[in-house]
């Protein structure tokens, strides 16, 4: 009686899939138009002024990093300003506030001026956009894709009841490139949180500015996206407003009408990289630098296992010899990623971890499934350290941490390898980043570059962190790194988020974190 209201419940199950499919299928792509990056060329002041430096530095890319809120927004707010020929720009997350708007508008005056726009967004990340979005995308040189869209628009959610493994992976990659010349590659996405601008919350995060050789391969990568089958034209999924671009006006009016906007707008055009940039004299670590990214077929579960990113990651952790730093808003080892970490440890390599603390996480699955790792890491030699949470202030301060802001969740994905190398990109070290959602990164081999990401780590670690160690009885110990002060009990916790970690843990849902 049990196998028969099983196998009823089983079949009823796949029903309903396959009728809510065949209601609500995916447009066709029969007809999409591909396009390809507009190289750089003599044409832009931005190439003119760059190219020397470029020629003396051949095979090299000139890299800058961006630690500050305030600096990656105007980097890109002004590279936009300044485009003449292209912007390519591709996002997990576009959010409709007080940064993500006026970005969209800069895109969409940049197409007005005649620059071609490509913007390609993650479906996931861009739920309350489509008006805004459907308004850039109906200018003569603007268009907007969208990766791996929902079947249904409203309620989106409701899509994952019968396309859950496709809507599953999702399109993680953030880059800006400006006239083929300059590009931006890092952890952020778009949104107030990670620019310092008026949030709740602030991220932590780097972002790396580039020039030069490795310009291309960003180019190259964007192509494989836009031209993919999982990159929907956003007209395919929504209707053009009625009212054109008076949409996307009425909602910058209101944003930019924000008490903090003119304050913010002073500090961004105090910043003077982008200044510098087209003047030529912006001081670069110039270096040998790798695009390392996933295949787009990623996003429909067509890429072997050993094509994925993680595979060439890997290969570079596995080449460590003396230290490893490894900082990590999501941080899921999984067995296979302690055994990476102690075989580097076992080889007399200083293995360091940073990730977010209970406190200061915003995902509590994923805090769940990588306490479960602690203990294990520990007995292999990794020391463990976790971001205390602080109180956020209206506008950024002088005094710059770690990737920006005193902030309150880490959101950076770094890896600083033998103080000669930096990866810098948007992969978690988590199951998801692995094996579901699309990632990127650079490699940057450069010991100046290492030493520059490292002292800000190392002072994220001294001011702003807990390590975690074992006490004599097996349990753990909280150490706060800048006053010594000890806990056995962990930050942020309580009776009732014990509960929930300790339930969490338990379900099977790691290989989704």
């Amino acid at each position: 009686m049990v196998f028969r209201v099983s196998a009823i419940l089983v079949l009823g199950a796949l029903l309903f899939v396959v009728v809510m499919r065949l209601l609500f299928p995916l447009p066709s792509l029969v007809g999409r138009q591909a396009s390809h990056a507009i190289p750089a060329g003599k044409e832009t002041a931005l190439y003119r002024n760059i190219q020397p430096l470029v020629a003396a530095n051949p095979g090299k890319s000139g890299i800058l990093p961006l630690f500050q809120g305030t600096d990656a927004f105007s980097a890109r707010m002004l590279l936009a300003r300044s485009a003449q020929t292209s912007i390519d720009a591709q996002y997990y997350i576009w959010q409709n506030d007080l940064t993500g708007i006026p970005l969209l508008n800069e895109l969409r005056k940049a197409a007005e001026r005649g620059v071609r726009v490509r913007l390609l967004v993650d479906d996931n990340g861009t739920p309350d956009m489509d008006a805004e979005l459907a308004a850039l995308n109906a200018l003569p040189t603007a268009e907007v894709r969208v990766f791996n869209p929902f079947n249904l628009r409203s309620p989106r959610l409701a899509s994952y009841l019968f396309d859950f493994f496709r809507l599953n992976r999702r399109m993680h990659n953030k880059s800006f490139t400006v006239d083929g010349t300059a590009t931006i590659i890092g952890g952020r996405n778009i949104g107030d949180i990670y620019f310092a601008r008026d949030a709740k919350t602030q991220y932590s995060d780097l972002d790396l500015l580039a020039v030069g050789a490795v310009v291309p391969d960003v180019a190259a990568e964007f192509d494989l996206y836009w031209n993919s089958q999982s990159a929907y034209p956003h007209e395919l999924l929504v209707d053009p407003p009625t009212d054109g671009l008076a949409v996307l006006d009425r909602r910058h009016k209101a944003v930019t009408a924000d008490a903090g906007t003119a304050e913010y707008a002073a500090a961004l055009l105090a910043s003077p990289i982008v200044r510098n940039l087209m003047a030529g004299t912006l001081a670069l670590h110039w270096a040998e630098t790798r695009l390392v990214a996933d295949d787009p077929a990623k996003g429909l579960g067509k890429v072997p296992p050993d094509r994925l990113m993680i595979v060439q990651l890997a290969e570079i952790i596995g080449t460590v010899r003396s230290s490893l730093d490894l900082i990590s808003a999501y941080f899921v080892p999984g067995d296979r990623g302690v055994a990476a970490l102690a075989d580097a440890v076992a080889r007399g390599a200083k293995v360091r971890t940073l990730t977010n603390s209970l406190d200061a996480t915003d995902v509590l699955p994923v805090h769940a499934s990588y306490a479960k790792y602690r203990r294990k890491l520990l007995a292999a030699g990794v020391s463990l350290f976790e971001l205390k949470s602080h109180p956020t202030s209206r506008l950024p301060t002088a005094d710059m941490h770690l990737f920006g802001s005193s902030a309150s969740s880490l959101h950076a994905k770094t890896l600083i390898l033998d103080n000669d190398r930096v990866f810098v990109g948007s992969f978690n070290f988590d199951p998801r980043s692995v094996s579901l959602n699309c990632e990127m990164g650079f490699l940057v081999r450069s010991p100046e570059l290492a030493a520059e990401v490292g002292q800000s780590f190392q002072k994220m670690i001294a001011e702003e962190s807990w390590q975690v160690t074992r006490g004599d009885g097996g349990g753990l110990i909280w150490t706060d790194v800048a006053t010594g002060a000890l806990r056995t009990t962990e930050p942020g916790s309580s009776v009732a988020r014990t509960v929930v970690l300790t339930v969490l843990g338990w379900l099977p849902v790691e290989w989704l974190m």
